[in-house]
């Protein structure tokens, strides 16, 4: 587990590149036939990819967590990006082919990841937040998934949020998880950007071929940042970070959301004119 430690806005103002991508940025979460995790300080979000190949992988309690089985004090949203699988709970099996997602509640304790086919496994991307009580696990297709549809032709910005873990849909402590996807022609995530000082989030960047970035851009609203992005990577933001990002070409991202309340529209918009 690579464990990333919280850092206030006024050190990021000092950070190059290479010190920026190093704290906020991880290049690689789907590593084939091996769980990828990341623990970041800020809210105690776990993120990361799980990627069965051969055999079952088992997400399990850890040194890091001071607990006999990861979901002790934790929930869990996952989202499968790559091929057909099944994640199993307690022994009930989920099959989760690509874009289906599954929340799992606090207190479950054996957790196996599958693919159907190892030539072309299975890509789980997972979110977890402390819990504080149970809730129900629930399977969550596409076609579930709360929709709104958001955006503009002339704004480059055309896209629908796919909400998963989501008031709208099932009921968390306090993780929230979507996907946002980008319509043809459109490139930006966010804009008008915004903050939302209750929450964290972190991003994941996928549906992008090898000569297409994200350029993804954080920082205080009046001291921005950017982090160039390539396929099936992650980026940190802190809850006084904006969040926004522009493409070379429509891309696809899952959001997931920790922290204070899950309120999708608590935000303080900033308007464009004022970024520096």
């Amino acid at each position: 587990m690579d464990i990333r430690y919280a850092s206030h806005l006024d050190d990021v103002k000092k950070y190059d590149t290479e010190e920026l991508r190093k704290k906020f940025m991880v290049e690689n979460v789907f590593v084939e036939g091996e769980i990828s995790l990341i623990y970041s300080h800020i809210d105690r979000i776990i993120f990361g990819g799980v990627v069965p190949t051969k055999k079952t992988l088992y997400l399990e309690g850890s040194k890091e967590l001071a607990c006999e089985y990861f979901l002790e004090r934790r929930e869990l949203g996952v989202i499968n990006i790559g091929g057909a699988g099944a994640i199993t709970l307690d022994g009930k099996r989920y099959e989760l082919a690509s874009k289906d997602g599954i929340y799992v509640g606090m207190g479950v304790k054996k957790i196996a990841f599958e693919s159907a086919d190892e030539k072309h496994p299975a890509k789980f991307y997972i979110n977890s937040a402390t819990a504080h009580k149970t809730y129900p696990t629930v399977k969550i297709s596409l076609e579930k998934a709360n929709k709104v549809h958001c955006g503009s032709d002339e704004e480059c910005n055309k896209r629908t949020i796919n909400q998963y873990v989501h008031p709208a849909v099932c009921e968390s402590c306090q993780l929230a998880m979507g996907m946002t996807i980008l319509e043809p022609g459109s490139i930006w995530n966010t804009m008008p950007c915004h903050t939302h000082d209750r929450r964290m989030e972190v991003y994941l960047y996928f549906n992008m071929d090898e000569d297409n970035v994200v350029f993804h851009l954080m920082g205080a609203p009046d001291e921005t940042r950017h982090i160039v992005m390539k396929n099936e990577q992650a980026v940190i933001s802190p809850s006084w970070s904006i969040h926004s990002g522009v493409g070379t070409k429509n891309y696809t991202f899952i959001w997931g959301m920790v922290g204070e309340n899950k309120t999708f529209t608590d935000m303080d918009e900033i308007l464009t004119k004022n970024l520096k």
